[in-house]
């Protein structure tokens, strides 16, 4: 069985892992960073992503280091990349298997 887990959205993430064990609701968050309301539930319906600006607002409120959203959010994109383009990447040859370099 080769079955794989859902890889998370950044919306589920900022939702299930900040908003819900603080009791914040998307209106208070929005409000709290100084962002449209709109902004906030269009990340955690996976209408956007993470803008850098939002990112750095949540790291400042959530007391994490200015990366954090964005790195979450770029792995996020790299392990659904690589999940879509796993067939096609294994087709791929490595250059320095298949070319030998003559000195």
């Amino acid at each position: 069985m080769n079955e794989t887990i859902k890889t998370p959205t950044i919306g589920e993430v900022l939702l299930k892992e900040f908003m819900e064990p603080n009791s914040i609701s998307s209106y208070r968050l929005a409000k709290d960073i100084n962002v449209p309301v709109s902004r906030i539930q269009d990340i955690l319906h996976g209408r956007r992503k993470l803008s850098v600006d939002t990112a750095l607002r949540l790291a400042c409120y959530f007391g994490v280091s200015d990366r954090y959203f964005m790195d979450i959010q770029e792995e996020i994109e790299f392990r659904d990349c690589r999940l879509k383009l796993a067939e096609e990447l294994t087709k791929i040859q490595n250059h320095q298997k298949n070319h030998r370099l003559d000195k």
